[in-house]
C-alpha cells in the first residue's frame, strides 16, 4: 500500500527526505508489555527508554506512518501521580549495561524538569489530531487538566509573584542543574542549594499547551473551559515577554537566585528554545525577525558548520559537574538537528525562505553522507560518539532531530499544517517557488486513521494553480508569490473569492479562505 505521505518535485533533497527520516524512526521503536497492556513508544537516541520529551516531539515525524499513537500517552496518563505530576520516562530494559542487568519496569521523574506536563498535553493533542478519536481524548482530559494544575500551583514549578513557570538553573530545558560544586556530578535533584529562575522555553511550551487545551474544549463543546485556557495562555505569553525578552532574543535564564558563573557572558547566551518560541506563537513577527537575524549573524561569526546551537556561547567546560560537558558538546553548544528543524520552520514562516530551504538542504546532505543522523554534532561537523557523550548508548538513528527537520519540511516548505484533527482545519502555505520549483505533488497523511491531504502545485507565468484533495477541510491558504507578481483575482472551483495580500519581510503572500470537500481547484491569476 503506497504511503499517504509523499513528495514529488524532481529534487532528491526534497523527494528523499521523508523516506530517509521514516527509516531512522522505524529503528527507534520500543515495544513493551506492562500490566498486560501492549505499549508502543519511540526512544531517545541515547537511552533504551520512552522519554516523554523525545516521544512527544518525535510524534511530529512518526504520526504520518505509525498505527499506534495512543498507547504510550495513555500509559503516561495511567501512571500520573495524584498531584498531577507526570513521569519523564519508563522502560523495561536495563539502561546502564553491564552494571545494570534488571529488566524490571522502571519509572523516573527528574526533579529539576519543569516542562514534562506541557509535553504530556502536546503528546495527547498530536495523537488526537492523527487519530481523530474524540472519545479517547475526552477520557484523558482530566489527566491533562491535572498536569497543568500541578505545573501552575506546585512550589517547585510556579512562581506566584511573576505568575510564570520556574525551574532550577539548567541549560535551557535540559535535565541537570548548575550546583556551583555543591554536588559531585550532574545535579538532577532540587535541594537547599538550588538556583531558581525563569526559562522562556518552559513558558512558551505551556502557552502552546494551554492553547491546545482551548482547541480541544472548543471542539468538544465546552466553551467555558476553552475560554479559560485561551485567556490563561494569553496572560502567560504577555508575562513571559515582559520578563524574558531582552530586545534581541529571549534571555537564556532570568535568575531569581543570585549566582554568577565565571567565564561566560550569560547575557549573550542564545539558547535553543528561541526558535521554538517562534513556532509556538509567543514571539511577534518583529521578535521572530530579530531572533532569526541573530542566528544568521552567529552562523557567520562563530565558524560552526550550522547555526543549530544548543546554546551559544557555551558554558565553561565541566561546570555542570561532568567533564564531558565541554563547550561545543551535547547541550553545551553542540549543533543539534532538533534545533535546525525548528529554525527551518521559523525561517520559512517568517520571510526567511531562502535560509529555511538551505537548512533543509544542509540536513539532507548531512544524512546522505553515510545514512546516519545524530542527536548532536561538534561545531566542526564531527559526529557525537559514545566516548564524547554522557550516555553509553548513543545511536546514529536520532529520531528527535530528524522529526524536527521533517516537521520543518512538512509545515514550512510543503506548507501543510493541521490546526484541527485529521486535516479538517488546515493552514496551506506552499513555498516551492522559493526553492526554484514550479511543479510539485504533495501528500500528507496519517496512516492510523487514513486521513490525508494531497495537492498539486503548478506555477506558470500568468498564474499559480493548486489542486487540493481531502475529505473535508476549512483551509486558510497563504501562498508565497513570485517576486514582482501582483494578484488580479483568485478563483476556487471557477468562482472568484475575496483575498488579501501580506508582506512578510521582503516576501509577498496572497491569503484567502477555502472550504474543501473532496477536491478543489484553485487559481491565483497575476496581472
Amino acid at each position: 500500500m503506497p504511503d499517504l505521505t509523499f513528495f514529488k518535485t524532481g529534487r532528491p533533497e526534497f523527494d528523499e527526505l521523508y523516506p530517509r527520516i521514516k527509516a531512522f524512526l522505524e529503528q527507534d521503536t520500543m515495544d513493551m508489555v506492562i500490566d498486560g497492556d501492549r505499549i508502543r513508544g519511540y526512544r531517545s537516541p541515547d537511552t533504551p527508554a520512552v522519554w516523554l520529551r523525545d516521544h512527544s516531539d518525535m510524534m511530529r515525524g512518526f504520526r504520518h506512518f505509525e498505527q499506534d499513537l495512543t498507547s504510550a500517552v495513555t500509559h503516561f496518563a495511567d501512571t500520573q501521580a495524584r498531584n498531577g505530576r507526570v513521569f519523564d520516562y519508563f522502560t523495561v530494559q536495563p539502561e546502564k549495561v553491564p552494571c545494570e542487568r534488571e529488566n524490571w519496569s522502571k519509572y523516573v521523574r527528574v526533579p529539576v524538569e519543569a516542562d514534562v506536563e506541557y509535553r504530556f498535553v502536546n503528546a495527547a493533542f498530536v495523537a488526537w489530531q492523527a487519530t481523530g478519536d474524540d472519545a479517547w481524548i475526552r477520557s484523558i482530559l482530566p489527566n491533562l487538566e491535572s498536569a497543568l494544575e500541578y505545573a501552575f500551583t506546585h512550589s517547585w514549578r510556579w512562581d506566584p509573584a511573576l505568575q510564570l513557570v520556574k525551574r532550577p538553573y539548567t541549560i535551557d530545558s535540559w535535565d541537570f542543574a548548575y550546583s556551583a560544586g555543591s554536588h559531585d556530578w550532574l545535579q538532577f535533584q532540587i535541594d537547599d542549594n538550588t538556583f531558581w529562575g525563569i526559562l522562556h522555553g518552559d513558558n512558551s511550551g505551556y502557552y502552546q499547551a494551554c492553547q491546545r487545551m482551548a482547541t480541544l474544549y472548543h471542539r468538544l463543546d465546552q466553551p467555558d473551559r476553552s475560554r479559560h485556557w485561551a485567556e490563561f495562555a494569553e496572560g502567560l505569553k504577555t508575562r513571559m515577554n515582559q520578563v524574558c525578552w531582552n530586545g534581541t532574543f529571549y534571555t537564556h535564564f532570568v535568575k531569581q537566585t543570585p549566582v554568577e558563573i565565571l567565564g561566560v557572558d550569560e547575557a549573550a547566551q542564545l539558547s535553543f528554545s528561541n526558535p521554538m518560541n517562534i513556532n509556538r506563537g509567543v514571539a511577534s513577527p518583529e521578535q521572530a525577525s530579530s531572533i532569526l537575524r541573530e542566528y544568521q549573524r552567529r552562523r557567520e561569526t562563530t565558524g560552526a558548520f550550522a547555526e543549530w546551537f544548543s546554546i551559544d556561547p557555551p558554558f565553561p567546560d565541566g561546570v555542570f559537574g561532568d567533564e564531558k560537558i565541554v563547550g561545543g558538546a551535547y547541550c553545551n553548544g553542540g549543533i543539534m538537528p532538533l534545533v535546525g528543524g525548528e529554525l527551518a520552520n521559523a525561517y520559512l514562516a517568517s520571510g526567511f525562505e531562502t535560509e529555511g530551504i538551505e537548512t533543509l538542504r544542509r540536513y539532507y546532505d548531512l544524512i546522505s553522507k553515510n545514512g546516519e543522523t545524530y542527536l548532536w554534532y561538534f561545531p566542526d561537523g564531527t559526529e557525537s560518539s559514545v566516548d564524547t557523550s554522557t550516555s553509553p548508548d548513543a545511536t546514529p538513528t536520532d529520531g528527535w532531530g530528524s522529526s524536527s527537520m521533517l516537521c520543518g519540511f512538512v509545515e514550512g516548505l510543503a506548507g501543510v499544517k493541521d490546526n484541527g484533527k485529521t486535516f479538517d482545519r488546515v493552514s496551506l502555505s506552499p513555498r516551492w517557488n522559493a526553492a526554484g520549483i514550479d511543479s510539485a505533488e504533495v501528500g500528507i497523511g496519517y496512516e492510523c486513521s487514513g486521513a490525508s491531504l494531497t495537492y498539486s502545485y503548478q506555477e506558470n507565468p500568468s498564474d499559480i494553480r493548486l489542486q487540493v484533495e481531502t475529505n473535508r477541510s476549512q483551509a486558510r491558504v497563504s501562498q508565497l508569490l513570485p517576486a514582482g507578481a501582483t494578484v488580479a483575482r483568485v478563483t476556487a472551483g471557477n468562482e472568484s473569492i475575496p483575498f488579501d495580500t501580506r508582506t512578510v519581510e521582503s516576501s509577498q503572500y496572497v491569503e484567502f479562505d477555502a472550504d474543501i470537500e473532496g477536491g478543489l481547484d484553485i487559481a491565483i491569476a497575476f496581472r
